[in-house]
């Protein structure tokens, strides 16, 4: 399995739409995506219980998760800047998912305290640099005029994985344990070696990736663009007001889902159906907005588009504070995917756009999910508080009403904050 850089000069990176059926590397991208879901985060959200089971209290657990999260949000940015100075892009995909695997096994075999904070925190640290990496693999591959359309993709067939992997899990786990889990975690880190090794490096515009003009031979390279300094990302008003308005929106939603399941798993006394069914929702909601994005962005525009998704959390908000009935947890979870669907998608197409020629896309994408992290991060001890003082209500009405600052930051400078394409390459 190799996975050698290339300076390649691709010349049909614009001219004409990637057809994903015939196309080798896109493909491999998109079964990347697939087996990504599960591959990139190890035991994910499976760790809590498996370590509860181990005696490990709530609070240990809640330390762990914070300090993890916290350093893997400072280094994504320094990820994302090495994954616009390099040509490795596919080795920053395959190392991490090779390394994330193995800290998942050991734990799994020995869920030691000092393992299990070494393998959490070395996840954290080498899982940072997997979002900068596809982002900037797909930029390059595709271009600027089809990144969204191929980023809706990406996007499909990653919650396609999540669901795929869900149903997996519940099913390995019920017949063979724990031991299933590790063939699993084996079986996806494999698939998702293999669709990384699959993509040629010959198409990968090292350039393009990083958002300046494509590479078209060694004479026009020696007079071409160079990156923009770093100051960009702070004197960048679009960008930093992309950040602002995402770390808005991920405070008040991040915590919905997971008090949502909380409250209706104490009620029916079913947590893993209950959360298997409140998961199941979302993703697959997920991937129906996946699949409408690129024509919501034609039609509408990037803008538009971006309005819907940051307008769902209200009204998810009030259906989840208003509403006590477990059917309630089909449209709340259906928004979810809406507005975290559609904003998932948008915000690599959002970034693109406003540094376009600066040369530091990926570093400028991996520090506004630095900020949206940061956001998510802190709503978790507010959303606890809120809980704690008003109810489950409470923190679902205020997570809603916090997102409508998001929305009118947005409808203020929405042109700045979602650009639209150059005619010349695309439209939206």
């Amino acid at each position: 399995m190799a996975f050698s850089s290339a300076s390649s000069s691709p010349t049909s990176i614009e001219k004409k739409p990637p057809r994903i059926v015939s196309d080798r590397s896109l493909v491999a991208l998109c079964v990347l995506n697939f087996f990504l879901a599960d591959a990139r985060d190890g035991l994910g959200p499976f760790l809590d219980a498996f370590l509860a089971t181990r005696g490990w209290s709530s609070l240990s657990l809640g330390v762990i998760a914070t300090v993890g999260g916290l350093i893997g949000l400072a280094a994504t940015p320094l990820c994302g800047a090495l994954v616009d100075g390099t040509p490795w892009k596919r080795a920053l995909i395959a190392g991490p998912v090779i390394l994330v695997t193995a800290a998942a096994l050991i734990t799994l075999v020995s869920p030691e305290p000092v393992i299990v904070w070494i393998g959490q925190i070395g996840t954290a640290v080498v899982g940072a640099v997997i979002g900068p990496a596809l982002a900037g693999l797909t930029l390059g591959l595709v271009g600027e005029r089809f990144f969204s359309q191929q980023i809706a993709r990406n996007e499909f067939w990653n919650h396609a994985g999540n669901f795929a992997s869900l149903f997996a899990v519940y099913v390995i786990i019920s017949l063979f344990g724990q031991a299933g889990m590790v063939w699993l975690m084996i079986a996806t880190a494999l698939g998702a070696l293999v669709a990384v090794a699959s993509i040629d490096p010959e198409r990968i515009d090292h350039q393009v990736a990083r958002g300046l003009e494509p590479n078209k031979g060694v004479a026009e390279t020696r007079g071409a663009a160079r990156p923009s300094g770093f100051d960009v990302l702070l004197t960048n008003r679009g960008l930093v007001l992309l950040a602002l308005i995402l770390l808005i929106f991920h405070f008040g939603n991040a915590p919905m889902s997971r008090l949502i399941a909380q409250q209706f798993a104490i009620e029916l006394g079913t947590p893993f159906r209950t959360t298997a069914i409140i998961t199941g929702i979302s993703q697959l909601s997920m991937i129906g907005i996946a699949v409408v994005t690129p024509f919501l962005i034609r039609r509408i525009g990037l803008a538009g588009t971006l309005a819907i998704g940051l307008a769902a959390l209200p009204i998810r908000g009030i259906i989840a504070g208003s509403f006590e009935g477990f059917w309630a947890v089909w449209p709340v979870q259906i928004l979810d995917g809406v507005g975290a669907g559609l904003l998932g998608i948008v915000t690599p197409v959002a970034v693109e756009r406003i540094l376009k020629g600066t040369g530091r896309f990926n570093v400028g994408f991996a520090s506004v999910m630095t900020v949206q992290g940061v956001g998510a991060s802190l709503s978790n001890v507010v959303a606890g508080w809120l809980v704690s003082q008003g109810g489950y209500a409470l923190s679902h009405l205020v997570g809603g009403g916090v997102a409508v600052i998001a929305l009118a930051v947005f409808a203020i400078y929405r042109n700045e904050i979602a650009p639209r394409a150059e005619k010349s390459r695309g439209t939206g």
